[in-house]
Formats: structure tokens, C-alpha cells, sequence
């Protein structure tokens, strides 16, 4: 009966979300809340709900503080110059501005920490979305979909988690999976295209319906038109591009807890670009929306989990998965965990698939010759997906700073990400580092 539950927790959801009959921050609180109840967890669901909000607590710290510390950045006017001198590269082509998103991405993605991707590349690039009227569901998409390869990186996290809950060397997990990342980044590169394609077709299109031709052609030359610049501080760049550096090298380095030091650099950031205190006010003031509905889907996201956890709904799902594979899909076991990836990862968290189901599918998987580190490699298939998960914090930071709905971002980016897990199991499979028959 508990499986029965955690199913229509997560269809229910699901349905609502995407259907827009509920916001994803009402979703997350009253969903599993009612689900609840109606399994007959009502009297402990508080003491869930709480331990699930602590656990994401501090995520919802660094996240606030991120933005706002990329808010007075953006403001301040840091990456004016960055912008400018690419408008001057891509002459206003949306194709050469989305496929430099995706290489950006990428790059940054190779330190394996998807919060800092998101907010390093999203804070160079939305600025030029916004001066060349390309939709910023594009940059969101775009980056998660070069995050979700590169989170295959041994120091990403899943392989890890892979790795150490199959008991395999990290590289024999890693190394053989080249080849499908490699693959992967191609096709990451080549959806870039296409959507900069279909955005520089839906831009000629709007121009040819509103007769606005010559306007548009003096937009794309002038990125800043729209913009308020009275919050720009141009002559403090260097101190601000200096704070920057220093911040993003003190979260490589793990110097102090990412909260912690997001809580610092906003701090000496608004002292420095804005001293006086009715202009710290009216930074908040202008950010508040934005803030707000990042940290509040965190919180929410918080009740979710800890209902999920705390009822064991999560177990009995897990458990209910692995039951339900047939024998004769023994021998394929390596293809299913690819494809259960994909549902599961989005669905649970890294913590829960990695070390909750992965030990018991892979146990399966020897009495049909499937090794240990076949079965860690086919786990990682679904990761493309599982960043598009509302219990992903990052998620939460990239649709925030992109200034995009969570729902609206899913939906986009979706078919993308389902597609791209398919082209990992396809290299996996025709390589051979993921077997097809045990």
C-alpha cells in the first residue's frame, strides 16, 4: 500500500506542475502533505517536514546570497564589457550566441560543480539574451543539458556515488564512459545549433510581422537600450572582477562552507558598489521577487523530501522497481538500470538511487555476468534528466538567475534531456562499456 502512495505523490505532482494547475511551491507543500494524511501519516508529518527543510537549509542560504551577490554584479555592470565585445563577435546571429553558451557551459562545467556552471554562465550570457531578444528558456536549457554530461565527471558526484556504493575503482567506472561523454558534448553542441536556429528564425519572423526591421537592426548594435544603468559602477570593474575571482577560487578550493562564503562576498560586494543605506535597500528591494521564489522552492522542496524520506515511500518505490523486473530481463539488467535511471533519478535523490537501488539491481545483475562496474556505468545514464528534478537545488539557482519559470523550464527541456540520456545508453551500448546482453 506504501508503494501505492509514493507513486501518486509523484504522478499527482507531476500532473499538476505540468498541467500549470498548480505552482511547483504550492505543489511541493500541499501534495505530499495530503498524500500524507491520507496514508496516515498525519500526526508525524510535522516532525518529517522539518527534518526535511533542515536538510535543505543551508542550501537555501547559499542560493539567496548567490543571486544576490550575481545581482549586484549584474547591476554594478561587470560583465558590460564581456557583453559588448560579443554583440560586436556574433553580430547580432542568435545561432553563434547560443552554440558560445553551450561551449561555456561546458568548460565550466569541467570543475564538476553544477551551482557554480549555472551562475557563471548564466550571469555572462543573460545580458546578451536580453540585448538580442533571444528567450532565456534557451540559455537555461542549454546549460543544464551541458551539465548533465559533464556531471559524468568522477568529481560531479554520481560516479562517485556509483563508484563507492559497488565498490569499484572510480576509473573503471569513468574512463570507459569517454566515449559516450564524448559523444555527448557533440550532441549537447549540435541541440545549441538547433535552437539558435529556431530563435534566429522566430527573431526575422517578428521583425518581418512588426515592420521593425531597421528598429530591431539599431537594438542589436545598442545592448543596453533597454537597460537601467544607473546602478552601474564602471569605475570600480576591476575591484568587482578581482572580489569575483577571488569568490569563485575560494568555492574550488572549498575554503569555507559555499553559504558562508556566499554571505561574505555579498556582504563586501554591496558595501563596496553600494555604501549608503537607502541604496542597499533598493537593491533588495529590486531583487526581492526573484530571491524569494528561489528560496521558497527550496524550503517547499524541503517538505517534499522529508515526507518522502520520513514515510519510507522512497524505499517502498525502490523496492517495488526491483521486484517488478521480470527474469527474463535478467540477462538485459544493464539496459534497464540505464533505463530506471533516468525515472529514478529524476524522481529521488543521487543519495537514494546510488545507494539504495543501484547495490540491489547490480546484485541481480552478477548472476547474469554483468560486473560491478558495468552496472555503475549504466546508472549514470540518467543524469541528463535528474537535473531537471525540483529535489535538484541547483535547478532552483539556474531558473532563478534566468529568470524563468521551473515549469516552464521543465517542459522546454525535457524532450532535450530525455534525448540526451538516449544518445549515452546508444555510445554505451555500441562501445560496449554497457552491455547489452549479460
Amino acid at each position: 500500500m506504501l508503494t501505492i502512495w509514493a507513486y501518486s505523490m509523484v504522478v499527482l505532482f507531476m500532473a499538476l506542475i505540468m498541467t500549470k494547475r498548480l505552482s511547483p511551491l504550492t505543489a511541493l507543500i500541499l501534495v505530499p502533505m495530503g498524500v500524507g494524511i491520507a496514508a496516515g501519516f498525519g500526526p508525524s508529518l510535522g516532525e518529517m517536514m522539518i527534518a526535511g527543510i533542515g536538510k535543505l537549509a543551508p542550501t537555501g542560504v547559499m542560493l539567496m546570497f548567490a543571486i544576490l551577490y550575481f545581482a549586484v554584479m549584474i547591476d554594478a555592470g561587470l560583465f558590460a564589457p564581456f557583453v559588448a565585445r560579443l554583440v560586436a563577435i556574433v553580430h547580432g546571429d542568435p545561432v553563434k550566441v547560443v552554440v558560445g553558451t553551450a561551449v561555456l557551459a561546458l568548460l565550466v562545467s569541467l570543475d564538476g560543480d553544477g551551482s557554480t556552471t549555472y551562475m557563471i554562465t548564466t550571469a555572462a550570457m543573460l545580458p546578451l539574451y536580453r540585448a538580442l531578444h533571444i528567450r532565456p528558456l534557451v540559455l537555461a536549457c542549454v546549460t543544464m543539458l551541458a551539465g548533465g554530461v559533464m556531471n559524468i565527471l568522477p568529481w560531479g558526484g554520481p560516479t562517485a556515488r556509483a563508484a563507492s556504493a559497488l565498490g569499484v575503482d572510480v576509473s573503471d567506472v569513468f574512463v570507459p564512459m569517454l566515449p559516450a561523454m564524448a559523444v555527448g558534448v557533440v550532441w549537447v553542441l549540435f541541440v545549441s545549433y538547433r535552437l539558435g536556429v529556431a530563435e534566429r528564425v522566430r527573431l526575422s519572423q517578428a521583425a518581418a510581422l512588426n515592420h521593425a526591421d531597421g528598429v530591431l537592426e539599431e537594438e542589436l548594435a545598442n545592448p543596453g537600450y533597454e537597460e537601467d544603468t544607473s546602478h552601474r559602477r564602471p569605475d570600480r570593474l576591476l575591484v568587482n572582477a578581482l572580489l569575483t575571482g577571488v569568490l569563485l577560487a575560494a568555492l574550488v578550493m572549498a575554503v569555507l562552507p559555499l553559504p558562508v562564503l556566499f554571505m561574505l562576498g555579498f556582504a563586501v560586494a554591496v558595501l563596496v558598489n553600494y555604501p549608503s543605506i537607502e541604496q542597499q535597500k533598493a537593491l533588495l528591494s529590486r531583487h526581492a521577487g526573484n530571491v524569494l521564489a528561489v528560496v521558497g522552492l527550496i524550503f517547499a522542496a524541503g517538505v517534499f523530501t522529508g515526507i518522502l524520506s520520513g514515510t519510507k515511500m522512497v524505499d517502498a518505490m525502490a523496492g517495488s522497481v526491483i521486484n517488478l523486473v521480470p527474469p527474463a530481463l535478467g540477462p538485459y539488467l544493464a539496459v534497464v538500470t540505464g533505463v530506471l535511471s533516468v525515472p529514478f533519478t529524476f524522481f529521488i535523490s543521487n543519495d537514494a538511487f546510488y545507494f539504495g537501488v543501484l547495490p540491489i539491481l547490480a546484485k541481480a545483475g552478477e548472476a547474469y555476468g554483468i560486473t560491478a562496474a558495468e552496472m555503475a556505468r549504466a546508472s549514470l545514464i540518467g543524469q541528463p534528466v535528474h537535473l531537471l528534478s525540483p529535489l535538484v537545488p541547483s535547478t532552483f539557482l539556474l531558473v532563478g538567475l534566468a529568470g524563468v519559470d521551473f515549469d516552464d523550464h521543465q517542459r522546454f527541456t525535457l524532450k532535450w534531456a530525455l534525448l540526451s540520456a538516449l544518445v549515452l545508453l546508444t555510445v554505451s551500448l555500441i562501445v560496449a562499456v554497457v552491455p547489452l546482453v549479460g
